[in-house]
């Protein structure tokens, strides 16, 4: 058999397992396994999982995933996600479409304290979907809105995504969130634009003045002001070289529990909560881990990694096409893998490609705007139909919405976030300005 066919054999077990609904690392584990041992052997497979195991879960590295995860659990159950919601309506409820503007406003918000795309979707629709049917918002927007809001969980630091690809292209954690930030902010403003010019092109859908007319009072300002102060700790101490991300990841789990301590809302239930969901959060993580390791081990054994770098590497294609290329592939991986799976699967084969190719930047530029480009684009298959998993996880929260209507909510922001990858696909500095600050 052929080091293509092989490799093509490897990638259909993997599909196959998933059409069964198998769980994508053990689809991953599964197909890895069968590749391996077809190459190697059974005994040289066994030596490779013992160490490949060992050498992934006693990375130091990688203990900042459960610590951004229980930061964002301990913000969910502390009530600060309400507090939050509560001072965005009370800016944006003056506009049409307003409390919609809010949902995205509190979704970047709770996403700079979570990291996590689902968990930020489903926090803030709790919070903000009852509010917007009371108001007469209609279902198509509201799930929309909430679906697209939550992907910002990922894009605004800190993402765990973006901590996965720093891993995998040993890249300076810092300096990527710091690429992330201006993307972020044009990802949120787009949104909100998107929901304004779409409550005036399709009437119905938003109240023509929402009914809400309340004062910017220091009481609203004090709910977010344990989101503020945790924020600047903690990237205030990353970028101000106190500490390295994994150790803010650790004080920022602390001071959101002291934050959410503070606000009252946080029973030792509540506590236990939140130490059972990051457990089980990491454990699904690491387990993807394991699985896509295994299979990029297979893949490996078969050269065609090397073989398609040197392959496009000859083309006589412009590098922006081959990134525009890869991208295109992400959607369509969206539509059958999870964020996490796409990025442990493909950056092991996609990065050594683009490393490779000349975009007249040093390499540790390309390296960050690459991984930029990466983590917006698997943020549209979170949306994308036919799966979108945020989606699922809003649509399954509202009663009584059919899921076509929460799809043909997301359009707009679908159409939000082609313009906005666009913009940084062609003008790199945009994700690039804010790295030259960091040391």
């Amino acid at each position: 058999m052929s080091s293509l066919s092989l490799a093509g054999m490897i990638f259909a077990v993997m599909l196959v397992l998933m059409a069964v609904r198998v769980p994508i690392a053990v689809s991953m584990f599964a197909a890895g396994t069968v590749g391996y041992i077809y190459q190697v052997g059974l005994p040289p497979f066994f030596n490779n999982l013992n160490g490949m195991a060992f050498a992934r879960f006693a990375s130091y590295d990688l203990s900042v995933i459960p610590l951004f995860i229980l930061m964002g659990n301990f913000a969910t159950q502390g009530g600060i996600s309400k507090a939050l919601f509560q001072f965005a309506a009370v800016v944006m409820g003056r506009f049409k479409g307003g409390l919609a503007m809010a949902a995205v406003l509190a979704s970047a918000g709770f996403g700079a304290i979570c990291g996590s795309s689902v968990a930020t979707a489903a926090t803030i629709t709790s919070v903000a979907l009852p509010e917007m049917k009371r108001h007469g918002y209609s279902g198509r927007l509201s799930t929309g809105t909430l679906a697209a809001g939550g992907t910002l969980g990922v894009l605004i630091p800190p993402s765990v995504p973006l901590v996965i690809y720093a891993i995998l292209t040993e890249q300076n954690i810092a300096k990527l969130f710091a690429a992330a930030m201006i993307p972020g902010i044009i990802a949120m403003m787009g949104y909100m634009i998107a929901i304004a010019i779409y409550v005036r092109l399709v009437p119905g859908h938003a109240p023509e003045h929402d009914a809400n007319e309340q004062k910017l009072t220091l009481e609203a300002l004090m709910g977010v002001a344990p989101i503020a102060i945790v924020f600047l700790i903690v990237f205030g101490g990353i970028y101000g070289g106190l500490f390295t991300p994994t150790e803010g990841a650790g004080v920022g789990a602390a001071a959101t529990f002291v934050a959410a301590l503070f606000k009252r809302e946080l029973t030792w239930a509540k506590v236990k909560l939140c130490f059972y969901s990051t457990a089980a959060a990491s454990a699904m993580i690491f387990m993807i881990f394991i699985g896509a390791d295994l299979m990029n081990s297979a893949l490996a054994l078969t050269q065609v990694p090397a073989q398609l770098a040197s392959v496009i590497q000859g083309w006589d294609v412009s590098p922006l096409m081959v990134v525009g290329g890869i991208l295109l592939f992400y959607v369509v991986l969206g539509a059958v893998m999870d964020e996490l799976s796409m990025i442990l699967l493909t950056i092991p084969i996609f990065f050594p490609v683009v490393i490779g190719l000349d975009f007249g930047m040093p390499q540790e530029s390309v390296a960050i705007w690459f991984g930029i480009m990466v983590l917006m684009t698997v943020g549209f298959g979170l949306l994308a139909p036919p799966v979108g998993l945020n989606v699922y996880v809003v649509n399954g929260m509202a009663k009584n919405v059919p899921i076509g209507e929460s799809y043909r909510g997301v359009l707009p922001f679908l159409a939000s976030d082609v313009v906005r990858t666009l913009l940084v696909l062609f003008f790199p500095p945009i994700s690039l300005w804010l790295v030259q600050f960091v040391g």
